[in-house]
């Protein structure tokens, strides 16, 4: 017997009661997307706001999700070096002892590399930080790039905070709930970093390209020669970003400007370090200068007496 053409589900009522249930979940999915994409137009701090409350429900979730993979992901690495522990300790043992000379030509090197930073004033610590956190996701395929922190206002995170990692700075924070905090890359098309060359201090701005690249846009300055390994740090102009902290290193020549990768990565590293925004130091008081040809009125004379004068 030849199968039926009629593709309708009969008269079973749980069949039918599914395909219905199915339609209106759709129908309500479609509305909901329409929604919040005229809201996120319309009415951006709604849209944030609603945001936000969607951070605070799924941090918990990228929190566990992130451990669970970090730890699967070293079993592997565990049992292989398990394996090759022995080989490599006499590997060791005797790359240890040829190059004793080139290991002290190292700890020489790392001695100046210290002098170096401390004359550019290049800390590893902050001073002013306000609470070290974990980045628990940031975005990757969209255009925007964006890092959810997991603190937020109940630990002293507030919008305008600069954030920065073991590598460099990382970007500023640009909204904050109870327990998140959403952070603005600087690889984002969307920030700006005044920052200077290493060496010749030349100003410049650092511009994210939302590809996971910066621009280096010289400043000031016509017919900038960039050249590729040439690295820039924050200036502290603008009272925001505390000056010397690593932002991102030129990768191809450029004349005014030149493409440049950062220097910290957020898919690189665990924690970051939120500090308070950078205030430079108010400019020393100015003494006016005298005007040329005024008199400097001389000191009163006291009359000498005359002698055999009555007194």
């Amino acid at each position: 017997m030849a199968a039926s053409q009629d593709r309708r589900p009969g008269f079973s009522r749980r069949a039918q009661y599914s395909l219905f249930l199915s339609y209106i979940l759709a129908v309500a999915g479609a509305l909901v997307g329409v929604v919040l994409l005229v809201l996120s137009q319309f009415n951006p701090p709604a849209f944030a706001a609603l945001r936000s409350t969607a951070t605070e429900m799924t941090a918990p979730v990228s929190s566990g999700i992130s451990a669970v993979v970090r730890t699967v992901a070293a079993v592997p690495q565990t049992i292989s070096t398990y394996f090759r522990v022995h080989n490599e300790n006499a590997a060791l043992r005797a790359e240890v002892a040829r190059t004793h000379e080139a290991l002290l030509q190292a700890r020489i090197i790392v001695q100046d590399n210290r002098r170096l930073r401390g004359l550019l004033k290049l800390r590893d610590v902050t001073d002013n930080a306000v609470v070290t956190a974990r980045i628990v996701s940031s975005s990757a395929t969209s255009t925007r790039r964006f890092g959810i922190l997991n603190a937020g206002r109940w630990q002293g995170v507030r919008p305008g905070m600069p954030a920065r990692g073991p590598d460099g700075l990382i970007g500023r924070v640009v909204e904050t709930g109870p327990n998140t905090a959403r952070i603005l890359l600087t690889s984002d098309p969307e920030s700006v970093v005044p920052v200077r060359r290493i060496g010749d201090g030349l100003p410049a701005l650092a511009a994210g390209r939302g590809d996971g690249l910066i621009d280096i846009r010289s400043v000031g300055t016509t017919n900038a020669r960039l050249q590729p390994g040439d690295r820039f740090v924050t200036s502290g102009t603008g009272g925001l970003y505390r000056p010397g902290v690593l932002v991102a290193r030129v990768l191809k020549p450029g004349s005014d400007s030149a493409l440049a990768a950062p220097f910290a990565h957020p898919d690189t590293f665990d924690f970051v370090i939120v500090s308070a925004p950078f205030l430079p130091p108010p400019p020393p008081a100015v003494v006016p200068p005298s005007v040329p040809g005024t008199p400097t009125p001389a000191p009163a004379s006291v009359p000498t007496p005359v002698a055999g004068a009555r007194q």
